[in-house]
């Protein structure tokens, strides 16, 4: 099963957490065992606190949607390891016709080179005009011929210039020396021969070794295979180890993390056929051609709280949306085609996910429904906030009961979850941050959530410098920082940018960079649309 990922909008608020999680367990619960929940940022006090408060780990975190190896069908031939036979090697490059080379690994399960018909081709030409082996381990070479060691068994390597020793041709020069590897048939007297001078490896094809000639005083390794010589002759140079005719130089080699895009550019640049894919420990799980680049899977992904590509995960132009549940305005993303679409005038996306559990007949298990609940009161601010609704209240009051808890209760805990001593400017700047383009303006909007405001205004030289950085580095044309105070029912609201911009947007003149909205608890439905109206 493909993973489906569930995951609301960068710099995650408790609602665009919880929502992401509500779902993925409502459709674990009716079978679609791939749904899960990701974030794309940080999570925040308030969230970690209420994550806490009900037992559950926070989501995992991603940070792109781009296409990656690990996302293609890539083929998965078998790895070899570097000390088998080219017999073994050559066995599974005809095994398949799709295979054109195979990953040779390391002991550690580690690229070691790449093994193709061509370098076995190019081997057994070179055989021809140099027939000679160089220490070639014992095993292969009996593994090969299906042999049976008659005596030399303190030796663990063969060498020397293999000779096809016939009738024809017996003369006894032919072993004038002990670097040879001699294949003879049931020829007694050439056997002798072999024996006396001492020939590194006598190969007795189809023949029993005769006791007395075994009985000659002699370091030779007897060995004998149901082979004719001919055959024989040949196997013997399939017994060498792939180490040492795979290529190991100039190997191109990707990562399951790599992004297609990457890997595209780099299979330009070179001719291979295929290439090794290594997982994160550098073992080797696979090969990708280029054939394999045509059609990629894509990677699915449901995004909850949020329908705008500047607030949505990096790459979502190579993700399959599968659906969008929102409570926001619409904004800009695109499909592929059609989607499952629900955007309902609500406080809170969670409460759109709580009445999907009613609509399949589910209540959520009691520690989820406790969840759910905080991330209501969370982003209605207690009921205080003017995107509440009736049924954001009704819901959560049914989730309460399902959960055991008080609402005032876990209220008062949430809000009073801010802490501003221990924490950077810059991250209480980026808690609960979105982007917006309206109009040809680009800006960025913070918003804090707290019951004491003053005690946050403490550090507003922090928090500007902060913001102007922000600024800088992003070229936003403003910054805004809502410092929205549950028990004042309003927002301290900072800003860097057009002082006249914020004067005739909120029609209140500002002291400095600092301006108190009565009223204002909302990002969405008050502060945005006011901007919007003065851009037009």
């Amino acid at each position: 099963m493909e993973q489906v990922y569930v995951t609301g909008h960068r710099n995650p608020d408790t609602d665009s957490i919880v929502s992401a999680m509500a779902y993925a367990a409502l459709h674990n619960a009716l079978g679609d065992r791939e749904y899960g929940a990701a974030r794309l940022g940080h999570v925040s006090d308030e969230t970690k606190l209420v994550l806490d408060r009900f037992g559950f780990q926070p989501p995992i975190r991603i940070k792109t949607m781009r296409t990656q190896v690990r996302d293609l069908e890539f083929d998965t031939p078998p790895a070899l390891s570097a000390a088998l036979t080219i017999r073994r090697g050559w066995s599974v490059l005809q095994s398949d016709a799709a295979i054109t080379a195979i990953p040779v690994t390391d002991e550690e399960g580690g690229l070691f080179g790449m093994l193709s018909s061509g370098d076995v081709a190019g081997y057994d030409m070179e055989t021809i005009s140099d027939p000679t082996v160089r220490e070639l381990p014992l095993y292969n070479l009996l593994s090969v011929l299906e042999g049976r060691l008659v005596r030399g068994g303190d030796t663990d390597t063969v060498s020397g210039q293999v000779v096809l020793a016939l009738p024809t041709s017996t003369e006894k020069r032919l072993f004038d020396s002990e670097d040879y590897v001699a294949i003879v048939g049931n020829e007694p007297e050439i056997i002798r021969w072999a024996l006396e001078a001492n020939v590194r490896c006598l190969i007795l094809c189809q023949t029993e070794p005769d006791p007395a000639l075994l009985s000659i005083e002699s370091e030779t390794c007897v060995i004998c295979t149901p082979f004719d010589a001919y055959r024989a002759a040949r196997l013997i140079f399939q017994a060498t180890p792939i180490s040492r005719i795979c290529q190991t130089e100039g190997l191109i080699s990707f990562h399951l993390d790599d992004f297609l895009d990457d890997v595209r550019e780099a299979m330009s640049r070179s001719r291979y056929r295929c290439y090794p894919v290594l997982d994160e420990q550098e073992r080797v799980v696979g090969t990708v051609s280029r054939y394999h680049l045509i059609k990629p899977r894509r990677k699915k992904v449901v995004l909850m709280d949020h329908n705008e590509v500047a607030q949505s995960v990096p790459g979502l132009d190579q993700a399959e949306i599968l659906a969008i549940i929102d409570h926001h305005r619409l904004a800009d993303i695109q499909t592929l085609g059609p989607v499952y679409f629900r955007n309902e005038v609500v406080g809170s996306t969670t409460t759109i996910v709580a009445e999907m559990f009613r609509e399949n007949g589910m209540f959520p298990p009691a520690r989820l429904a406790g969840l759910m609940c905080a991330a209501i009161l969370s982003d209605t601010v207690l009921f205080k906030s003017p995107t509440a609704t009736q049924r954001d209240r009704e819901i959560a009051e049914r989730l309460a009961r399902l959960a055991g808890i008080s609402l005032d209760e876990l209220g008062r805990e949430i809000f009073s979850a801010s802490n501003a001593e221990n924490r950077t400017a810059e991250s209480l700047l980026y808690t609960d941050f979105k982007e917006f383009h309206i109009a040809g303006h680009y800006l960025g909007v913070g918003q804090i959530t707290c019951v004491d405001s003053a005690q946050m205004l403490r550090r507003e030289g922090e928090l500007l410098a902060a913001m102007e950085q922000a600024k800088k580095d992003k070229e936003y044309d403003m910054v805004i920082l809502m410092l929205t105070d549950v028990l004042l029912e309003g927002t301290q609201l900072l800003f860097v940018g057009k002082q006249e911009d914020i004067s005739q947007a909120f029609n209140l003149e500002p002291k400095g960079n600092l301006l108190f909205l009565p009223g204002v608890m909302s990002r969405k439905k008050q502060v945005i649309p006011m901007l919007s109206a003065l851009w037009g």
